[in-house]
């Protein structure tokens, strides 16, 4: 920092007011590009570490994962996090613990060691969890999951008004005998979606049958199987919606071994909106987007304005899942 003062005809502190962007300290814009264009030239970056002592300051956001740097979703949900950590002059530090109870407690120590401002708790699937409860040292956020008991602030999609989507797609295009080939029971996603499909049937005066509602593995295996099994009732539906786009993949492929046609014959809809799917198959998906992006953006936001205003009450706040329309409905 002396370097730079003599290089650039200032006081040390000078220099530090500068490179901290001290408010109100009434320094010159020209003397302040000096200064600037003298770090540049010297090459000087502040210590974080010392920073760190001085400030009690890292930030640094922990983000805990349990296997969802490793699923396609990964990249929009990391995106929308490391987004508005940058916004707000912060890093993230992620962690991938591969669902394993012990390194997720190591990393959420380590972190807390290096005096992270906050930690992110984020599920490769909307599922209940409990962190540990050394989280809790700093303002914590769980996205893409929930504690049972409510006492985590959290982050989900809307599943339920997302089932209502994907079905009011078939349903306003004039379908009325809507097929759903479920995730398997028990999931929050399948009960949400579930939930969503019976809101839309009955908003439309519309009674619910049980016969044209299947629960699968998610897997276009499980997709195949049960769109074969719907597609032999004596009144078949004219349209699909599928849990998820996997499954969407297997009922393509029952529905065109039977000689029929997309969407003329029978409409199909996805959920999740995973491109290297929904893109390729043909005809092209119509499909809903999980709000990864958006999920991520919101969890830091979250943290840095709990940091700013204390303490706040938890909450699980709920994210839409928007319709994209492609060739498939």
């Amino acid at each position: 920092m002396g370097d730079v003062a003599r290089l650039a005809g200032v006081s040390p502190t000078t220099v530090s007011f500068v490179l901290n962007d001290v408010a109100g300290s009434g320094i010159p814009e020209n003397t302040r590009r000096r200064v600037r264009a003298s770090a540049r030239e010297l090459r000087y970056r502040p210590n974080a570490t010392a920073r760190l002592l001085r400030t009690d300051r890292s930030h640094t956001i922990g983000f805990v994962t349990d296997e969802i740097a490793s699923t396609p979703f990964a990249g929009d949900v990391i995106k929308g996090a490391q987004e508005a950590a940058w916004e707000a002059g912060k890093l993230l530090t992620i962690v991938n613990t591969g669902d394993n109870q012990g390194i997720e407690e190591s990393a959420v120590g380590m972190m807390l060691e290096r005096r992270v401002e906050g930690i992110i708790h984020a599920a490769m699937y909307h599922r209940a969890v409990e962190p540990p409860a050394d989280s809790r040292e700093v303002p914590a956020v769980l996205l893409n999951c929930y504690a049972e008991d409510g006492s985590w602030p959290s982050v989900v999609p809307d599943e339920v008004a997302g089932g209502r989507t994907a079905t009011e797609a078939l349903l306003s295009r004039g379908h009325e005998r809507v097929g759903f080939i479920n995730l398997r029971p028990g999931l929050p996603a399948a009960a949400g979606r579930l939930q969503g499909y019976k809101r839309a049937l009955e908003a439309r005066g519309l009674p619910f049958d049980d016969s044209l509602v299947w629960n699968g593995e998610g897997t276009a295996k499980s997709g195949y199987r049960l769109a074969a099994e719907l597609m032999r009732a004596q009144d078949p539906p004219t349209a699909i919606f599928c849990g998820n786009d996997q499954t969407a993949m297997g009922v393509y492929e029952a529905l065109k071994e039977r000689g029929l046609r997309i969407p003329e014959d029978v409409a199909v809809v996805g959920f999740d909106n995973q491109e290297l799917i929904a893109v390729q198959l043909r005809p092209a998906l119509s499909t809903v987007a999980l709000p990864h992006h958006e999920m991520g953006r919101w969890a830091v936001e979250y943290l840095i304005d709990r940091a700013a205003h204390g303490e706040t009450a938890p909450r699980r706040h709920t994210i839409a899942c928007p319709y994209v329309g492609r060739e498939s409905v």
